[in-house]
């Protein structure tokens, strides 16, 4: 038998040819036949493509997706935050940590994840995406719904993740179009590769909007609920990621009817969402009732007085060189001031009590009030009142500097004779007890040749002999008039200085008006001056912040070093002669209604354009001034026309407003009485080791200035307010100008080359 094939089982190569032949003519065959099928087939049949090109089809339309998506997150960048995203409250606090008010376009304050509650985190994950801690970043079906709701006009579908709403809020814009729609998913994808879960939860949850113009969680925990994101329970939490689908529908607080029924609901549906994934136990949740925010109220801002507080605090943090204005208007900053709320509402409430007794004419609305409270002992600024509204008024009139200072400046020519033992004219070393003649109109002795000034007493009253200490309880001009020239005429500008008034203070120039107030400090930096007398003689600026926070990383801020402005002795006698000023007999005898120990000292202008009383308790400083000027012009008025009264002294509203707000802000600390020293006849006048002994001061005659020089001769009567008219100009150096005998260091206090103030503008220039 053979191995091989038979002949009969290997086609030939004719066999081959005919197989070939028939195989065709069967495929052939077979193709007509599906043609003559489909032939017959009704005509909507034969449009329906084969399997075979349906498929092949579907594999190109996929090679073309993939192709197109490749391409397109290679080309889409994550972009930086948009501007509005990264905005930022800055947010200012009282001392104890309430909030005072909020500066910015923003009303935000982010925080880390660590500080928002985690019944926040999870309330949020079960209200917009309960699948954000397993997802890549994006919903695909939620796209698809979107696109499609889209392109048919349908508006842009909700149900994208936390993570491209993160994305729309951060990177993008609220613009609604498919364009949008795809680089939101391609990014997304790619910030869920680079960034935490963490990380875009609290991205997410520090930009979102809640409603009341609160943005991120902070602001919104505040704006419903008045607490911190890190105080949220589990209600309110679920309540502020409810709020996030539809903030203007959810607000209980404005929603009627159907819209308040569907914020409960939608409470529901969170609370029940976080026992589905398992954050809540269902007998949690059957115990909870719905938490109704409170009622909406106006942002913490700059109306009212918080915003003259606010002005304090920004420059001090700007003229300090702390931060520039540019940095601070970036946003973020966490400002912790010095101002106590006690004491603040016990102010406004004391001028609000003043201005309410004065008459009824219609003209009080023009009647203005600064003040400034400050800390002896430490500078620190407790309250200050700037105007009747920041919103309506946003000119702060605690640091303006156009109100004369009237009589209260007659401190400062005290302490610079009795500083540096100056004499009298008869060459008697100058005291408290030393009398000198109150006779009005008397023309001060000493001057420079040419300089001519006889200032009038209020009323024109004579006083006869008196002593520095009555005079100063009774405010008599010609008195301390004559003071300011034994002091040497530089020698008050030098001790007002030294006190704490800004060099830069204007119509502060060395002349025979200046003891009796032609300069014009601002109320906070006539506290500040009067603090040094309250302290003993030590001066320490003034400063309104105590803590500056920005991204959780606190800012170091300077000491406050205190400055020897004058010796204790002299301090302590000027404080000796103030209490007169608050007795039966002085002019300031309405602050004895404080019942403690005080010290202090009115003024009143020419034309009655500003009254003053400033005054002090050993706790305590406290500056008001009163003025007036018309609402709309600004232009200055009479107090006494717009009181509807002859005059409007500093022992009247003023002293009343000082002792109401002392009175509330003394409340419940204990009454404490002035400890000074007597002086000694040993006692050197310098006020630290190794300044030289101050000179003898003496008036040499000199020759005419000529016509230059300023002459000051009233030819009528003052009509009653008691501070004569400033001179016009600072008299010319030269051979004018007092002479100091022999070389030695000029009279006024001094100050050692290392104890440099801390506000530049306090020293001499």
């Amino acid at each position: 038998m053979s191995d091989g094939p038979s002949e009969s089982t290997v086609p030939s190569g004719a066999n081959w040819r005919d197989l070939l032949r028939t195989t065709r003519r069967a495929r052939r065959l077979a193709r007509h036949m599906r043609r003559e099928a489909r032939r017959a087939m009704p005509w909507w049949r034969r449009a329906l493509p084969t399997w075979r090109m349906m498929l092949g089809g579907l594999l190109t339309v996929l090679l073309v997706c993939i192709t197109a998506f490749t391409a397109l997150y290679v080309s889409v960048q994550v972009p930086g935050p948009n501007a509005a995203a990264v905005s930022q409250s800055n947010i200012y606090y009282y001392a104890d940590g309430a909030e005072l008010g909020r500066t910015g376009a923003v009303n935000r304050a982010a925080v880390p994840l660590s500080e928002i509650s985690v019944d926040v985190q999870h309330a949020v994950v079960a209200a917009e995406d309960r699948t954000f801690y397993s997802n890549q970043g994006v919903d695909v079906r939620g796209i698809l719904r979107g696109a499609w709701r889209t392109v048919t006009g349908k508006g842009l579908q909700g149900g994208s993740t936390i993570t491209q709403q993160y994305v729309r809020s951060y990177y993008l814009t609220q613009e609604q179009t498919l364009r949008r729609k795809v680089r939101e998913a391609v990014i997304a994808i790619k910030v869920n590769e680079t960034q935490s879960k963490e990380a875009i939860m609290a991205g997410y949850l520090n930009t979102s909007y809640f409603g009341r113009n609160a943005y991120g969680v902070q602001a919104a925990a505040q704006a419903y609920y008045g607490v911190r994101a890190s105080q949220l329970n589990v209600q309110q939490s679920a309540y502020l990621a409810a709020l996030l689908k539809a903030p203007s529908i959810y607000d209980v607080s404005t929603a009627t009817g159907a819209n308040s029924a569907a914020a409960v609901a939608r409470w529901n549906y969170v609370l029940d969402g976080m026992v589905e994934l398992g954050y809540l136990s269902s007998g949690e949740r059957a115990t909870m009732a719905f938490p109704t925010p409170r009622a909406p109220r106006p942002t913490p801002g700059v109306s009212g007085q918080a915003g003259y507080l606010i002005d304090i605090a920004r420059r001090y943090l700007v003229d300090s060189k702390i931060v520039d204005d540019a940095t601070l208007a970036s946003g973020g900053w966490h400002i912790t001031t010095t101002f106590v709320k006690k004491n603040q509402d016990a102010m406004v409430e004391a001028v609000k009590k003043g201005l309410r007794q004065l008459p009824d004419t219609g003209k009080a609305k023009a009647i203005r009030v600064g003040a400034a409270s400050v800390d002896p002992s430490t500078g620190k600024i407790l309250a200050a009142y700037g105007g009747p509204g920041y919103a309506t008024q946003p000119y702060n009139d605690a640091i303006r500097h156009d109100l004369q200072a009237g009589s209260t400046f007659k401190p400062f020519a005290l302490a610079a004779v009795l500083e540096h033992h100056a004499t009298t004219q008869d060459g008697r070393t100058i005291t408290p007890n030393t009398r000198y003649d109150g006779t009005s109109r008397r023309c001060v002795q000493g001057l420079p040749r040419g300089l001519h000034y006889c200032p009038p007493n209020e009323d024109d009253r004579d006083y006869g002999r008196i002593s520095l200490r009555s005079a100063m309880m009774k405010s008599v001009n010609a008195v301390y008039a004559q003071v300011g020239a034994d002091a040497g005429l530089a020698g008050v500008r030098r001790a007002a200085i030294a006190a704490g008034l800004p060099s830069t203070t204007p119509d502060m120039s060395a002349n025979p008006a200046l003891a009796l107030g032609v300069a014009a400090p601002s109320p906070l930096d006539m506290a500040e001056a009067y603090a040094t007398f309250d302290n003993h003689g030590r001066r320490i600026a003034t400063w309104s912040v105590q803590k500056l926070i920005r991204d959780n990383k606190s800012y170091d801020l300077p000491g406050h070093k205190d400055i020897r402005a004058f010796s204790r002795a002299t301090a302590d006698q000027v404080t000796s002669v103030l209490k007169g000023v608050v007795s039966a007999e002085g002019t300031g005898y309405v602050a004895t209604g404080l019942g403690r120990p005080a010290a202090g000292k009115t003024g009143t202008t020419d034309s009655n354009r500003s009254a003053w009383f400033v005054g002090y308790t050993p706790q305590l400083t406290t500056s008001v001034a009163m003025f007036a000027e018309d609402p709309k012009s600004h232009v200055r008025l009479s107090l006494g026309t717009a009181a509807g009264i002859s005059r409007v002294n500093g022992g009247s509203y003023p002293t009343r407003i000082w002792t109401a707000y002392m009175a509330a802000a003394l409340k419940n600390l204990p009454v404490k009485d002035f400890q000074l020293v007597a002086p000694t006849e040993t006692e050197s006048p310098t006020t630290e080791p190794g300044t030289p002994p101050a000179p003898t001061v003496t008036q040499t005659p000199t020759p005419s200035p000529g016509p230059s020089t300023p002459t000051v001769v009233p030819s009528t009567p003052s009509p009653g307010p008691s501070t004569p008219t400033a001179i016009p100009s600072t008299p010319q150096p030269g051979p004018s100008a007092p002479t100091v005998v022999p070389s030695t260091p000029p009279p006024g206090p001094t100050q050692q080359p290392d104890e440099t103030s801390t506000t530049p503008s306090s020293q001499e220039p």
